[in-house]
């Protein structure tokens, strides 16, 4: 069964993360990928700390990776904050689950903390860095605490382990346990 999915980057206006494609109607779990301000320069941006691989590249990898796990996947990309607050607004009616790399906006966009607190689906978010092993600043996370759980420091591998979480939660949701109230990866239990 093939999946469809949708890059969309830029933000325009009408362009958000949700399924009007046969994913939707054959009922597979559609996870919405959201990436946050300048992920879009992945492949060029300090290298050094975020690896080689564009955007592009960890779709791909996403695209194949949910397509071995029965996902459908759709992929928002944008700089300005108030668009990926619509995109999750826009998400919350379709979507099974969200993975997101809020960027920047990690550390202080109560606007999107709020637009994710509201959902009633699993939210993963995803660093390429290990953020607590570099400057103090960054690693405060507005949004971890609206999140079902955070995966950082395992570069574009990250966006692989939270469609696995992601799996994992929906096999658990058909069994008939909650998502709510997981560990965050990395958390003693």
């Amino acid at each position: 069964m093939e999946k469809q999915e949708t890059t969309v980057r830029g933000g325009e206006e009408g362009e958000k993360c949700n399924a009007t494609s046969e994913a939707s109607a054959e009922k597979s779990r559609l996870v919405c990928v959201l990436h946050g301000p300048n992920l879009n320069l992945l492949g060029e941006r300090d290298p050094a700390v975020y690896g080689m691989d564009t955007l592009s590249d960890i779709e791909d990898l996403m695209r194949e990776r949910a397509a071995s796990l029965g996902l459908a996947v759709e992929f928002f990309q944008s700089n300005r904050e108030g668009v990926l607050v619509e995109a999750v607004q826009s998400a919350r009616s379709e979507a099974h689950g969200i993975v997101i790399n809020p960027g920047a906006l990690t550390h202080y966009s109560r606007a999107l903390q709020d637009a994710l607190s509201i959902l009633t689906i699993p939210v993963v978010e995803v660093h390429l860095s290990n953020v607590h092993a570099r400057e103090e600043w960054r690693r405060l996370s507005v949004i971890s605490p609206v999140s079902t759980g955070t995966i950082t420091g395992f570069g574009v591998m990250g966006y692989v382990f939270a469609l696995d979480a992601l799996a994992g939660l929906f096999a658990k949701e058909r069994r008939g346990y909650e998502h709510s109230g997981m560990p965050t990866v990395g958390d003693s239990a």
